[in-house]
């Protein structure tokens, strides 16, 4: 008799854990996802015109350099050894330069940066116009730097600095980029004007067909979060085809047996000296299953999935942007969503 009803219970409770286990048919769909990619790609969809009319009236200068280099103010701006010496906080009306030694003729590269002060006052009001906006900017093929709003390069950069190096440069070149269009790095990176993580959109400049120059907007990871996701209710994050995380609720991130957050928080842990965005990856993560989630998200295009017995985690949803190689997941997606 005890071993019938032992029989009984067990039976019973795996009929009742089986029925009370999730399932993907049980998860809403990824209708609100996609809802917060419309709103992010029609902010970063601006940011691309923004950049293509940037572009024109860089060519207008070019077609008009000779008579600009007439009438052009040298003395806008005093450029000591490789940095013009204007201090941010006295003229916000001024944009910052570099003249780098790795020019090929430094003279010339001062010729452009008087036919070019043009720009100040349009990367000024692109700025004023889009407060998402970081920096506008652009790296010339004579390795000169103008970056709007101005920074305290001098502390920051190095005179020597090979701009060709960086992406934000050599990703619009002719190699990287052959249809000579706008491009969005998908990637982000530590910028070296001091703005901590940031995406990237740019643009190259030709001067008929040679490479002059790449402009470019840059939106920091931080603005993206505050902006997007921070007044979001629920876990989300934003992923790059890699499985690095770009952006996401701390809560999110925590749950994933990643590296611990400063203060729990992510935004100041990616302001910090030894952060590496790689350490936040979810095909790093502790978790076989989180590791298993990014594969099904990434690998298989799969917008669902069911954690098995793991802590905190029951399911997630995603759904991919269509500018760039990003992922919107939700961590925990409530139930009532469906």
């Amino acid at each position: 008799m005890i071993k019938r009803v032992f029989i009984f219970l067990s039976v019973s409770s795996l009929f009742f854990s089986c029925k009370n286990e999730l399932s993907e048919e049980d998860l809403p769909d990824n209708k609100h996802l996609k809802e917060l990619i419309v709103d992010m790609e029609g902010e970063f969809a601006v940011l691309t015109e923004e950049i293509k009319l940037l572009e024109s009236y860089y060519q207008t200068i070019l077609e008009n350099r000779d008579s600009l280099l007439l009438t052009a103010d040298k003395d806008k701006y005093q450029i000591v050894g490789s940095f013009s010496n204007n201090i941010p906080e006295e003229n916000s009306l001024l944009s910052k330069l570099i003249l780098s030694t790795k020019s090929p003729d430094p003279e010339k590269s001062l010729e452009e940066i008087y036919f070019t002060n043009g720009l100040d006052s349009a990367f000024r009001t692109v700025c004023k116009r889009h407060s998402i906006i970081a920096q506008v900017y652009t790296n010339s093929a004579m390795q000169v730097s103008r970056v709007y709003p101005p920074y305290d390069a001098q502390n920051l950069m190095n005179s020597d600095i090979d701009l060709h190096n960086y992406n934000f440069y050599y990703k619009a070149d002719e190699e990287n980029n052959p249809s000579k269009g706008v491009v969005w790095i998908p990637e982000v990176y530590v910028d070296p004007a001091g703005k901590g993580w940031i995406l990237s959109l740019i643009m190259p400049v030709y001067d008929g067909d040679k490479l002059f120059a790449v402009l470019g907007i840059d939106v920091t990871v931080d603005e993206i979060l505050r902006r997007f996701l921070e007044n979001e209710n629920g876990n989300f994050l934003i992923i790059n085809g890699k499985g690095d995380i770009v952006s996401g609720n701390s809560s999110s991130i925590e749950a994933l047996s990643l590296p611990p957050l400063k203060n729990h928080i992510y935004r100041e842990t990616i302001k910090t000296d030894n952060f590496r965005i790689s350490d936040y990856n979810l095909f790093r993560s502790k978790s076989l299953q989180v590791r298993e989630m990014a594969q099904a998200f990434l690998m298989k295009r799969e917008e669902k999935f069911v954690f098995r017995n793991e802590n905190n985690l029951t399911a997630a949803i995603a759904a991919s942007f269509s500018f760039t190689d990003w992922y919107l997941i939700e961590i925990n997606p409530s139930l009532d969503e469906q």
